[in-house]
């Protein structure tokens, strides 16, 4: 069995997440825990006052949903009563036994699966610590009721297989409903879990998911009323569908929204720097010169993605680092000019290319004493130079900066 466990501040959007698959015929409300009706008994305002009347004991508590999938093999064929049994238990495991909560069946999937709605909060307004609840409690659950009841063991790497997917471009560009379900689900992730600071920070993630958040262009209407939609991207990043405005999204994940996790995230992602930057210098140590491509594919097996933004002429001007481990992204500018995309595609030239070019342009200055260059300083030194050629001066970038700072001093005095 392989138990997945999402958290959110919309328990709404994962209750109508559940509640729209049983408008589709393809789910079915099983079972429900610490409810005052029968599970048969119990209707649309039931279900969300009861969980949503608990949640409002804890104000201060943003994080107030859990949404919890338990997934299990495909040969296995379970009666309702056993997933009711291993429902309960499971969530008698994980300390969640004396809270609300709705069990539902689906049947959209190729394997048995049950989706749990809850919440964190409970009867005397204290929370439910969320921390690490699925790589603990919700792990050892998963092992002890496998033995209990049974069930097929999941290997480790099934248990890390089911993992949110992007969003079949197919099935959602032609349906205004389908899309807005399908945009949530990913939102629901990506939002409360990932430390980005600006909208392209985000949208490096989000495109992950084939989906974007839109602010428009600078003379559209959406722009300049601050407001923000999100749409479907097809395979080739190309805006596809009816676009989805954030006010009518439940969790409202609207401008104002995305903004204000820009502070709390800068100061909350500091201490992963260090790591992306470790993961990079120790791929050139180990291939000095390697191409971009295989530092890309070396950074994804610590869990890092390369972004790469190009122009329509396929040239690289920005660079975005995804830390899926840390849930950290940044841009490359943050971590050290040397992790730009411009020093970072020098890097990546063997280092006799990189020599030559510089010996190049060190014979176009006039009046320049040679200078020695150590491999430290290769890739700064280079740097300085190609902006010194970019901008038409036959004097490299550092010699212009120092004789700035001279003069200035100069007419202070």
């Amino acid at each position: 069995m392989v138990a997945i466990v999402h958290q959110s501040s919309s328990i709404r959007n994962a209750l109508y997440y559940n509640e729209n698959k049983l408008k589709q015929n393809v789910a079915e409300l099983i079972h429900s825990g610490n409810y005052p009706k029968d599970t048969e008994l119990l209707g649309l305002s039931d279900k969300i006052n009861r969980l949503e009347r608990q949640a409002l004991l804890n104000q201060r508590t943003k994080v107030n949903s859990v949404h919890i999938s338990l997934n299990f093999d495909v040969s296995e064929k379970l009666s309702i009563e056993k997933l009711k049994q291993v429902a309960d238990v499971y969530m008698q495991k994980i300390g969640f036994g004396e809270q609300p909560y709705l069990v539902y069946q689906h049947y959209d999937s190729g394997h048995p699966h049950l989706h749990i709605v809850t919440t964190n909060i409970e009867a005397d307004g204290k929370r439910i610590e969320l921390h690490n609840l699925a790589r603990n409690q919700s792990l050892k659950a998963s092992l002890e009721i496998e033995k209990e009841f049974k069930l097929v063991q999941a290997l480790n790497k099934q248990r890390l297989g089911y993992e949110l997917k992007p969003v079949n471009v197919q099935r959602v560009q032609y349906g205004r409903s389908e899309t807005k379900r399908a945009i949530t689900n990913v939102l629901d992730h990506v939002l409360p879990n990932y430390k980005f600071t600006s909208v392209a920070e985000l949208n490096a993630v989000l495109n992950q998911y084939n989906i974007v958040a839109d602010i428009g262009s600078k003379d559209s209407r959406i722009y300049q009323n601050k407001g923000l939609v999100y749409r479907i991207l097809n395979e080739n990043g190309e805006k596809v569908g009816v676009p989805i405005k954030a006010s009518l999204i439940y969790n409202k994940p609207i401008l104002k929204f995305i903004e204000s996790k820009f502070s709390i995230n800068e100061e909350a992602r500091q201490k992963y720097k260090q790591r992306v930057r470790n993961a990079i210098d120790l791929s050139f140590a180990k291939r000095p010169g390697q191409p971009l491509h295989k530092l890309m594919k070396d950074l994804e097996k610590d869990q890092i993605q390369m972004v790469l933004r190009q122009n329509n002429k396929g040239i690289v001007y920005g660079m975005t680092y995804v830390d899926h481990k840390t849930k950290c992204v940044f841009n490359g500018s943050d971590l050290g000019k040397q992790y730009s995309a411009n020093a970072l595609r020098l890097r990546c030239l063997p280092e006799i290319i990189q020599r030559q070019k510089l010996q190049e342009l060190q014979n176009k200055l006039t009046n320049v004493p040679a200078f020695e260059i150590n491999a430290s300083e290769l890739t700064d030194n280079i740097t300085g130079l190609l902006r010194a050629e970019n901008e038409n001066t036959l004097v490299p970038y550092e010699l212009r900066q120092r004789h700035k700072r001279k003069r200035k001093r100069r007419l202070r005095q």
